[in-house]
């Protein structure tokens, strides 16, 4: 897209850094910030991405980079949804265009792409605890930099968020913990009278008075006593809670989060001080754009959209894998009242809409908080319930001890049915799926298993949540081959495979995802083709015989190699004395970047060509004599 011209942008366009932003007057921030504002929504109608957040935080990035000293101070952003405005101010103002696209700017802050992304997150609550490690590490090396953690609402319900603000109190660090509060209305409390009391409060007079009396009444023990009700009584009459300042930090706000006055002056007195600060800002999620503002979960995450209008681009055709899994959802609940459905945080993204509104009192969203999530559904299990929980491969990840203690050593019959297994494009290697197959399968109990399409998925969810045991089903993101969904809830046999195509001398064991480009390989050499379906269970019967039949087995995976569904084959011949001639295709020793899902697998050599290359050059290497039987 054209970069922004003195025309139509004429303070942003200046602005190349920071220490820029600083050498305005105060008096232009709220023309920079509607400059901010139109090209965020002309530059993320382009390439897409996360775009309501980034708009309700676009005065509150303002004033931080204008109170303070960065990159020297540390700016930590929780999540990093609400970034765009960051990146804009730190120099990568004519990159936006390239955003979450191969090669471009990630859609989230990475430490690699900017000086003053300062740590690189994706997944939720971390801001606080990597603010508190850089704060003791600037006391321990006698550095005055400041360290702010920026962190919403919604991120604030997971537990490490408080673990964090618990040990940054006990520690009585020098550190700025700012809640974005995007998600409550504004309260009577924030507005003129509230501001006024923020400023007041962050002030130099009231704090070295509040400090002075605290000294001077210290020393006359009933009349302390008084003082520090009265303090609470007061703060508890224009502040939502003490809660903050029982954790111990020194708590400010709420204040409005689109007053850049008030927002500046308020940072500025915050930077001065020192210990731990809490400043409470409630800002609009969609700020000064209607479409958004009118629906900010719809455009929390957008495709390419017309600007003036809203509308997006419509997504290709065709039923996801999470519509099938709500569709299942709905239709098993129907069946069992027992079916009680979880989710951390991820409704939307789910598919648990429609669930949520028919089957309220079975719907329970636990906030970002997956470990709880695994322990609820796992105390619902111990009496007769059948928890359901909807979660990502890489936010499994968070609840992953929780899953082995508190599900799998106890035999519960959880389901968890796994979202966006594999590559997921945009959002890159802090939300690809890419270690589940490997970290799930190392754990007694728990049956795993991987559909090829939409309607083995739904036969999958039936088979996994009819278990007396936990059951995981991973599935893909996006449309699956387009199968017709049968309407019975049928079952699939435990452990077996299923062979889709006989052929000589190869054979291609496929695990979800891969069977079809796995088919597209064995027609050009006329190989055998399996859907194994099942990860553990693993049908060790079929492999064997595949062993006995066939002079090279080749496993196929949308997962990492190292631990993942072709270890389990290879740790079955292993186990059989089956000296068999293997290759093991999957996701590479490294983290995976950013682009279109078909340009990463094609990458990464799981497309159709790149099977088969690795297979002829493995073949050319090892048994040329194979090769000449197969060309």
């Amino acid at each position: 897209m054209t970069d922004p011209t003195e025309n139509r942008y004429p303070l942003l366009a200046g602005i190349e850094r920071p220490a820029d932003l600083r050498g305005l007057e105060e008096a232009e921030l709220v023309q920079l910030a509607q400059e901010i504002r139109d090209f965020l929504i002309e530059s993320v109608s382009k390439t897409g991405g996360h775009l309501a957040a980034g708009l309700g935080a676009v005065e509150l990035t303002i004033a931080l980079h204008y109170a303070f000293d960065t990159p020297e101070d540390r700016l930590v952003w929780d999540v990093g949804h609400q970034t765009y405005p960051h990146k804009i101010l730190t120099g990568r103002r004519d990159r936006m265009h390239t955003l979450r696209q191969k090669g471009g700017l990630a859609g989230f802050p990475r430490r690699e792409e900017s000086e003053y992304d300062t740590f690189g997150v994706g997944h939720a609550s971390t801001s606080v605890s990597a603010a508190l490690g850089m704060a003791v590490a600037a006391a321990r090396t006698g550095s005055e930099r400041k360290v702010v953690a920026v962190i919403g609402d919604g991120a604030l319900s997971g537990g490490q968020a408080f673990e964090a603000l618990n040990n940054a109190g006990s520690l009585d660090a020098d550190l700025l913990v700012i809640l974005n509060d995007n998600d409550m209305s504004i309260s009577p409390n924030v507005g003129a009278m509230s501001n006024y009391l923020a400023r007041i409060l962050s002030g130099k007079v009231y704090t070295s008075m509040r400090e002075g009396s605290k000294t001077v009444l210290s020393t006359i023990p009933p009349i302390w006593e008084l003082a520090k009700r009265a303090e609470e009584h007061m703060k508890g009459m224009v502040m939502p809670s003490t809660l903050f300042e029982e954790l111990g930090f020194h708590y400010y706000g709420p204040i409005d989060g689109h007053d850049l006055h008030t927002l500046t002056k308020t940072l500025r007195n915050l930077r001065k001080l020192k210990g731990p600060r809490f400043l409470h800002v409630v800002t609009r999620k969609g700020k000064g754009y209607e479409p958004a503002e009118g629906d900010p979960c719809v455009y929390h995450g957008v495709t390419p959209f017309d600007p003036a209008t809203g509308k997006m681009e419509k997504k290709p055709s065709g039923k996801t894998y999470t519509q099938v899994f709500g569709e299942w959802l709905c239709d098993m609940a129907e069946h069992d009242p027992r079916l009680i459905g979880i989710t951390p945080a991820m409704r939307e993204g789910s598919g648990m809409v429609a669930f949520s509104q028919r089957f309220p009192e079975r719907y329970f969203d636990v906030g970002i908080a997956e470990q709880h999530a695994l322990t609820f559904a796992a105390g619902l299990a111990c009496e007769d319930m059948k928890p359901v929980v909807a979660i990502y491969s890489t936010f499994l990840q968070r609840g992953y001890d929780q899953l082995i203690h508190d599900v799998c050593l106890q035999n519960l019959p959880v389901l968890l049915a796994i979202d966006r297994g594999g590559l997921v494009g945009a959002d890159g290697p802090t939300h690809h799926g890419s270690f589940d197959l490997s970290y799930l399968r190392a754990l007694p109990n728990l049956t795993v298993m991987a559909p090829a399409d939409e309607n083995e998925c739904r036969q999958m969810l039936t088979t996994g949540f009819r278990l007396n045991g936990p059951a995981a089903v991973r599935y893909p993101r996006g449309a699956g081959a387009g199968v017709a969904l049968e309407p019975e809830l049928r079952t699939l046999p435990i452990g077996k495979a299923q062979i889709r195509r006989e052929g000589k001398r190869i054979a291609l064991l496929a695990f979800g995802s891969m069977l079809a480009p796995a088919l597209e390989v064995a027609e050009a050499l006329d190989a055998t083709v399996v859907n194994m379906r099942f990860v553990k269970p693993l049908d060790a019967e079929l492999v064997l015989e595949l062993a006995r039949t066939h002079e090279l087995l080749v496993t196929v995976e949308e997962n990492a190699v190292a631990g993942g569904a072709g270890s389990a084959v290879n740790e079955c011949l292993a186990a059989a004395g089956a000296a068999q001639r293997t290759i093991n295709l999957g996701l590479p020793d490294r983290f995976v970047e950013h682009g279109e899902p078909t340009a990463l697998l094609k990458e990464c050599g799981l497309d159709a060509a790149g099977i088969r290359r690795s297979i002829l050059q493995h073949i050319q290497a090892e048994h040329p004599a194979l090769l000449a039987e197969i060309a």
